[in-house]
């Protein structure tokens, strides 16, 4: 299995995110953190920011999204989103039902979220955790910590690999892994070949048969 540090780290520059997010899976990111925030103006200016290009350089690590959001003051806020990576037996579930799965496997190669490994991979609500070293003393999150998760909603529309990341792998990693299962399941469904009898020319099994005693034929 192939694993590196660059393979577990992704830099994004910084460009306005052009409109809210468009996969499927893209919004349902935006919603784990939506449904837990209590203040839809900081939502709103948040989603400004993003449309902005107020979020600089992106960086995904296991665990993590963190970027430096400028507001209203000259010097940027450090602003992150954390969601919590699998464990071990997390991971051999996920990559059990994925290897079995040749559709999930299909949509990972497509660059798309399986929809049935959907419930396992995306955060739920309240699963994204935000922080931010602004003074906003409101409940989380504040609109730098919102900018953050719109623009990251785009990533994740052109790449969802970068959720397995959040969850601990990194791509090439999982791949790797994902190719060596799924050639284990493959090999287990086979069929049994067939016994290998040997061949009998038909001279010889001729030969061989017994004929009754000239004296019983008539």
């Amino acid at each position: 299995m192939i694993t590196t540090r660059e393979d577990r780290r992704r830099t994004f520059e910084s460009v306005p995110s052009d409109g809210d997010a468009a996969s499927w899976w893209g919004r349902a990111w935006v919603s784990a953190l939506e449904r837990t925030a209590r203040d839809p103006a900081r939502l709103a200016r948040g989603r400004a920011y993003a449309a902005e290009g107020h979020v600089e350089a992106v960086t995904v690590t296991p665990g993590r999204i963190v970027a430096y959001v400028r507001g209203t003051r000259a010097r940027p806020y450090r602003t992150e989103l954390a969601l919590a990576p699998f464990d071990a037996a997390g991971w051999d579930e996920l990559l059990e039902a994925a290897a079995a799965d040749p559709a999930a496997l299909a949509a990972l190669l497509e660059r798309e979220v399986p929809q049935s490994l959907a419930g396992r991979i995306l955060p739920g609500p309240g699963e994204l955790l935000p922080r931010c070293s602004c003074p906003d003393p409101a409940r989380p999150p504040c609109k730098h910590a919102a900018a953050l998760c719109y623009r990251a909603a785009r990533l994740l529309d052109e790449d969802p690999f970068l959720l397995l990341l959040l969850r601990g792998r990194g791509e090439r990693e999982l791949l790797d892994e994902l190719g060596r299962r799924n050639a284990a399941h493959a090999a287990r469904e086979q069929p049994a070949a067939a016994p290998d009898f040997p061949g009998v020319p038909a001279r010889a099994a001729l030969a061989r048969t017994t004929l009754p005693p000239r004296s019983l034929i008539h």
